[in-house]
């Protein structure tokens, strides 16, 4: 068998570290936060943040719903509120 010589002098390889090299991060609190990503949905977000905010009245939806059970919620006089904001809505 022939004999390969090395390219690179006597000893090609280099000997591996007994411990890796590890760094280190300081968790000081002087560092500047990164900034968030951010999304942003028209209409959406903004009914989403008042459920997150929980900003509901509870004692108006129970109101509601103790007149849509007993059926007297809707009435002549809430209709004709209802139809007239509408109407003036599509007018403007």
């Amino acid at each position: 068998m022939s004999t390969i010589n090395s390219i690179s002098g006597t000893n090609p390889l280099q000997p591996i570290a007994p411990t890796p090299v590890q760094t280190t991060t300081s968790s000081d609190s002087t560092q500047t936060p990164r900034a968030a990503d951010r999304l942003e949905l028209s209409g959406v977000s903004q009914i989403f943040q008042t459920l997150q905010a929980n900003n509901i009245r509870g004692d108006k939806v129970a109101s509601v719903r103790s007149q849509i059970d007993a059926g007297t919620y809707e009435d002549d006089d809430k209709l004709n509120t209802a139809v007239d904001k509408l109407l003036n809505d599509l007018t403007k």
